[in-house]
């Protein structure tokens, strides 16, 4: 049975997000929440809570240390709700390789904005298809999930910007191009997908765009 509502969050505030200096000398998974990447994630919780009300809820996430962090510090609103949370590598995030400067992170980011956020696959890293292409795989997973009769009313997927934006790329069908035009969610903001009559779904959540 499908759920009445998909919620994907990223994840809140890292280390990474203030300081790019902490890229060339700390593993992207290890990276932490800063303290108002907490706060972000409590508020999150918050909200979800004020979104399903008494429903209960599936959650998976990301590996990553700061996807971890997020849901630890937001499952405090839902925990009464919460039927299981598991985690799955399938969403981590982009792989950007090894430790790198900043300044050559920021060459290779600028080289993948000018050539193709989709097609360019960074140095020892990954490219968004090839992201986009584990993506798939975990939505195949989370199909069979929604086919169990005991499945609940929401799934919360706590992730990472670019992931969320390719699995929407995915679930509704975007071209590269429109997957391309749209921006990363904010640190812990909420996208929902409702279950229409028709059992399609509906994107609830607005993300900014790069064309006016």
């Amino acid at each position: 049975m499908k759920p009445k509502r998909i919620i994907l969050i990223r994840h809140g505030e890292s280390e990474g997000n203030v300081d790019l200096r902490q890229y060339g000398k700390t593993p992207d998974f290890s990276l932490n929440l800063t303290q108002r990447g907490i706060e972000q994630a409590q508020n999150a919780g918050i909200k979800i809570k004020e979104i399903i009300g008494s429903e209960k809820i599936s959650v998976y996430i990301s590996p990553f240390f700061r996807t971890r962090q997020t849901f630890k510090a937001l499952k405090g609103s839902i925990e009464e709700n919460i039927t299981r949370a598991i985690e799955d590598p399938r969403i981590r995030e982009q792989e950007w390789g090894h430790l790198r400067h900043p300044e050559e992170n920021k060459e290779i980011k600028d080289e993948r904005d000018d050539y193709s956020t989709f097609y360019f696959r960074i140095p020892d890293g990954e490219s968004g298809a090839d992201v986009y292409d584990r993506v798939s795989t975990f939505l195949e997973t989370l199909h069979r999930d929604f086919r169990k009769p005991n499945f609940p009313d929401n799934a919360l997927i706590v992730t990472h910007g670019m992931t969320l934006r390719l699995f929407l790329m995915k679930w509704f069908h975007w071209s590269v191009e429109e997957f391309e035009n749209v921006r990363n969610p904010k640190n812990c903001q909420i996208v929902v997908m409702e279950k229409q009559e028709d059992r399609k779904y509906k994107l609830g959540s607005e993300l900014k765009t790069r064309k006016p």
